[in-house]
């Protein structure tokens, strides 16, 4: 029996079922762990959560216990059977056998106020994120599992800011809560990882009509972080080294800075000047 409660290579190997790595299948088995994502979710029988990547469901009948309604993704057809073994006796558990990339929110009948309890793979991190963020509605709090470099690079601040960062704190504040190591898991991933809550804004850090704009001229400040802004603002938008120092004296920048040393504010006005040029 695993800390869990849950044998999950047993219950594996009796379903016939190795786990795939390109998939990003690390099974949780920490009951501890397991214990301490429940609890940053602040679960009440007033909730209804979404968890990405159900698995073998160690993590599912947690939330079933705390939550009103779970709704459950799992992409991997294999995982159902186990599913279903762990979670016959939860009625409140909805297992959604699908893409969540390919899954709208509204469409899971998920309203305004739902959570999101996730391990996610590092290969769908930030395109998730931002699949997550930009649907409506939107959740409240995220409670997300992911590899710690990459929690690192979430809560980032300047000098130190990211591309992932400003496109999550736009809509709400990170913070990491704890760590896991790779022995926590099953099979044991390469590195360790990071436990980091997102508690959302009721609004975006800018009107949802500038955001668009934000993310074109983030990416092409990000885009060669070794330039100056102004060099890299030039290059990804297509104006003049000239228009591009005005456009950022005109957001009282240094266009000698970079990227990484800009804060929320400094990406606002950014973003308001370029909208009136």
């Amino acid at each position: 029996m695993s800390q869990s409660g849950i044998d999950i290579p047993s219950l594996l190997k009796r379903h016939g079922i190795t786990p795939k790595k390109s998939l990003g299948q690390n099974f949780l088995i920490s009951h501890s762990a397991l214990k301490q994502i429940v609890q940053t979710a602040d679960l009440s029988r007033d909730d209804v959560v979404l968890e990405i990547g159900a698995g073998v469901g160690n993590l599912t009948r947690l939330l079933g216990t705390q939550a009103g309604r779970v709704v459950a993704v799992e992409l991997d057809n294999r995982m159902l059977l186990p599913l279903e073994e762990i979670l016959g006796g939860f009625e409140n558990v909805e297992i959604v056998h699908g893409d969540i990339m390919r899954l709208k929110p509204s469409g899971l009948g998920l309203i305004a106020g739902y959570k999101v309890v996730a391990n996610i793979p590092y290969y769908i991190t930030s395109a998730l994120m931002r699949h997550l963020l930009e649907s409506d509605p939107r959740p409240s709090l995220m409670v997300i599992t992911v590899q710690s470099d990459v929690a690192k690079r979430m809560c980032a601040v300047p000098d130190d800011m990211n591309l992932l960062a400003l496109s999550i704190q736009v809509y709400g504040a990170p913070r990491m809560v704890g760590n896991i190591p790779s022995s926590s898991f099953y099979p044991p991933p390469d590195v360790d990882s990071s436990v980091v809550s997102i508690q959302m804004f009721e609004q975006p850090f800018l009107p949802e009509e500038q955001l668009e704009i934000l993310f074109r001229i983030a990416k092409a400040g990000f885009s060669q972080k070794r330039k100056t802004l102004r060099n890299s603002l030039s290059g990804g938008l297509r104006l003049s080294t000239g228009d591009a120092g005005n456009l950022l004296d005109a957001s009282r920048i240094d266009p000698m800075r970079r990227a990484e040393t800009l804060s929320l504010s400094e990406w606002k006005a950014l973003t308001e000047k370029f909208l009136l040029k």
